[in-house]
């Protein structure tokens, strides 16, 4: 029988605790999983290939998108990126001139709109051409109006180019789009930069990019009297003539702006944001390379703070 009892002296073998630290494998440090980002891309007509310079800036960066919302150009430029089209997109951006935009534009008359849109719908269906929005593979919403009614309507499923023509529907320039018993037009008119929509589908984090930041800046009231229309005097320069597509455009900027400013600062984004990009006009379509820099140029510049909150709402979360 074996004596399992220790004989004299002898004493079971002792680990001194101060040398656990030392014989214990320290367990390897993983870093905490890096949020993704919401991404609300505003409307801006011809000033929204700068979402384009933003896209390649964070992808360039290694950043994840985790969904994106849109409204008008920016409905546009995210549905591309998550379909994986962003490189066509920017290639025929870059490619556009004032001659081949002119091509583009199909005139009607008696419609509700200028351009009728289908050659532009047919570029895309090149592209875009059965694909849903079931089918890309994170969360992504276009935003429209409601004709009708008014309402804000949020497409987050069925045929991408229907919900991207919907979104992009400018008033008197595109015809509205007739879908499921609605009349779309452009959602800048209720959501110029989506930020809401990114807050009801719960994302931690959303970046916001406003095209419409440097167009006017804060709004003011200014106390005018009125007087009797008539000629300036000789010594006063007259003042320019205005035709009505400036007026509209002009009109549609100041819309945007102001429920811009209002929206944003009842829901702000985590990070904004604003490319400087003022200086092109919203039919300046051919400028688009100016625009994708000055996104990218944007992004670049804000990409140490957006790492420093991906960590952070990372712990948080």
């Amino acid at each position: 029988m074996l004596n399992w009892s220790f004989k004299g002296s002898a004493k079971p073998a002792t680990v001194n605790s101060a040398l656990l630290p030392a014989l214990i494998p320290p367990s390897p440090i993983v870093p905490p999983e890096k949020t993704k980002i919401a991404l609300a891309l505003g409307g801006g007509a011809a000033r929204g290939w700068a979402h384009i310079g933003v896209l390649r800036a964070l992808d360039e960066e290694g950043i994840e998108v985790g969904m994106i919302a849109g409204t008008s150009i920016g409905a546009l430029v995210g549905g591309c990126y998550l379909a994986g089209k962003l490189d066509e997109l920017e290639n025929f951006a870059r490619s556009l001139t004032m001659r081949r935009i002119a091509s583009l534009l199909d005139l009607t008359i008696g419609g509700g709109g200028l351009l009728g849109g289908m050659r532009l719908t047919k570029r895309m269906q090149e592209h875009l051409e059965g694909l849903n929005i079931e089918d890309l593979p994170k969360p992504f919403v276009a935003v429209a109006s409601e004709l009708n009614s008014g309402h804000e309507v949020w497409i987050d499923g069925g045929n991408l180019v229907t919900a991207l023509r919907a979104s992009y529907a400018l008033p008197g320039i595109f015809e509205p789009v007739h879908c499921n018993n609605r009349t779309l037009v452009d959602g800048a008119l209720v959501n110029p930069v989506p930020v809401s929509v990114c807050r009801a589908y719960e994302q931690p984090l959303v970046m916001a990019v406003n095209l419409h930041y440097d167009l006017f800046g804060r709004s003011a009231v200014v106390k005018h009297k009125a007087s009797a229309v008539s000629a300036p005097a000789e010594s006063l320069p007259r003042p320019s003539r205005i035709g009505m597509t400036a007026v509209m455009v002009q009109a549609f900027n100041i819309i945007q702006d102001r429920i811009s400013r209002a929206r944003l600062a009842g829901d702000p984004p985590d990070l904004a944001l604003h490319p400087r990009v003022n200086h092109i006009g919203l039919s300046e379509f051919h400028r688009a390379g100016e625009a994708i820099d000055r996104g990218y140029e944007e992004t670049k510049a804000k990409i140490g703070e957006l790492r420093r909150m991906q960590v952070g709402f990372s712990r948080q979360f």
